[in-house]
């Protein structure tokens, strides 16, 4: 069987540092964590991500029910933080919602945060929502006390990387990931984004 190996950076951030969430775009809003929105974020990590190389680095992300899973075990952690995991929503011109982003937080047995998955729906690029959602995950972080946060993000993806600098990110540690040439089990890791989005599962 052959293997794949994609570097990854483990990037870090000081919470203690004063941060400004900026304003999401005209007839944008979030929307705070709810149990019957469970599958609203897996349908909108999928969105965001299937077409993106994480669905090779991280096969689940390019099947529907493997998003749902995937959020069914973020949500089963000890240290899942609904104060960190927020959607972003839109009305389109028919009055129905677009839902057009996600991110979903953890505490880690260490007591960092960490940014589990951030995903932006391709339509909605470009427009600010990635970081936005970054920021109010990280305000989530600091209201629960919390002094550092963590994500990963693949080496290869400039754009990300440069965007989490601008955030207050720094690399921390170097990771590899391997990836099989048959779909592994799901399984929930730190993670970050593909521009707007990175994610985190085998």
């Amino acid at each position: 069987m052959s293997s794949t190996y994609f570097k990854r950076f483990r990037m870090d951030a000081d919470l203690a540092a004063p941060r400004d969430r900026g304003p999401l775009p005209p007839g944008y809003r979030f929307v705070a964590w709810n149990e019957a929105l469970l599958d609203v974020h897996a349908r909108t990590k999928f969105r965001a991500f299937r077409a993106e190389i994480d669905a090779t680095v991280f096969p689940c992300l390019g099947d529907l029910e493997g998003c749902r899973r995937l959020m069914r075990e973020i949500r089963g952690k000890p240290g899942f933080l609904p104060a960190a995991t927020w959607l972003v929503v839109r009305n389109d011109a028919y009055g129905d919602l677009e839902w057009c982003g996600t991110i979903q937080g953890v505490v880690d047995r260490l007591g960092i945060g960490s940014i589990q998955n951030i995903g932006v729906v391709p339509d909605h690029r470009g427009r600010g929502l990635g970081t936005s959602l970054i920021e109010q995950a990280l305000l989530g972080f600091r209201s629960h006390g919390l002094r550092r946060a963590s994500l990963e993000v693949t080496a290869s993806n400039s754009r990300a990387v440069r965007l989490y600098h601008l955030l207050g990110f720094r690399k921390a540690k170097t990771v590899y990931k391997i990836v099989d040439a048959e779909p592994a089990p799901v399984s929930v890791e730190p993670a970050g984004m593909h521009l707007v989005a990175e994610a985190a599962c085998l």
